[in-house]
């Protein structure tokens, strides 16, 4: 009984496949696309796509080339096959701006876009046209079925965005292999951060590595320096500044997981502070 099961389900492959092979050779453009959507409805996606490739030219123009355009976009998308699903989905949100799909093949495409943004420690092009795309769509359609995991796509790729911006600023300041500490490139970096993110849930984290690299900059620094021929007294304006810095962070965030190793450094700073004070 076994045996003749096999030999059912092996028969059924062999026509499945003749019947395909047959499609694909034939002329008839109908039988292509009723096969292709009998596949597309299977879960056989590459298979359909192959078919409608074949006659989406003939189709323009026609009843039925509406449908035939939204499965034959639909299986780039189920093929992971983002970049051509997201450029098909447009072209059918433009070609049929009537149609009762053009709201789902607009946030799809947008969704394409997403699927192809990389890790935030990547060029983030794709990003941000992820989110150019997923804030049109919910410009277009805020209320629709869609609108809640368009903006939760969005926040993931805003967050991709500020954690890239947050570590090429944190990177400047740390000691890490291939990096040089470069402080006035951190605070600078730092300060960018805080302006284009201000609601980030990363600020508690930029102010203080910002005071923190101020911290360093002014501890290490040389006593003086020489500009436009007149003595500038360095490190006791990079004290000061960085005494600035501890007051705006504590000021924000008293309770931080931070705030005891931030006071310990503001000491040390009224301490050096205070010698410049006696010495004068």
């Amino acid at each position: 009984m076994k045996h003749f099961l096999y030999i059912l389900i092996l028969l059924s492959v062999l026509s499945s496949c003749s019947e395909y092979q047959k499609a694909l050779k034939s002329e008839d453009i109908a039988e292509k696309f009723k096969l292709g959507d009998s596949l597309y409805s299977q879960g056989k996606y590459e298979k359909a796509n192959k078919l409608f490739a074949q006659i989406v030219p003939s189709y323009r123009g026609k009843p039925q080339a509406e449908k035939l355009m939204y499965l034959y976009s639909n299986t780039f998308y189920k093929m992971k096959d983002y970049y051509t699903a997201a450029y098909q989905f447009e072209r059918f949100a433009s070609s049929y701006p009537a149609s009762e799909k053009v709201e789902e093949t607009t946030f799809l495409s947008a969704k394409s876009y997403y699927m192809l943004s990389p890790e935030y420690a990547k060029d983030q092009t794709e990003t941000k046209d992820a989110i150019e795309k997923l804030q049109n769509f919910l410009n277009l359609y805020p209320e629709s079925e869609y609108a809640v995991e368009a903006n939760q796509l969005f926040k993931e790729l805003d967050f991709k965005l500020e954690k890239k911006a947050y570590e090429i600023a944190k990177q400047y300041a740390l000691i890490a292999p291939g990096f040089t500490k470069d402080f006035n490139a951190a605070i600078k970096s730092f300060d960018n951060f805080i302006f284009e993110f201000p609601g980030s849930v990363l600020r508690e984290d930029a102010l203080f590595y910002k005071f923190d690299a101020a911290y360093q900059q002014a501890m290490n620094s040389v006593e003086n320096k020489i500009v436009s021929n007149m003595i500038v007294p360095l490190r006791k304006n990079r004290l000061a500044q960085a005494k600035e810095y501890y007051t705006t962070f504590k000021k924000s965030y008293g309770n931080s997981k931070y705030i005891a190793e931030a006071d310990k450094m503001a000491l040390t700073i009224e301490e050096e502070l205070k010698n410049y004070s006696n010495k004068s």
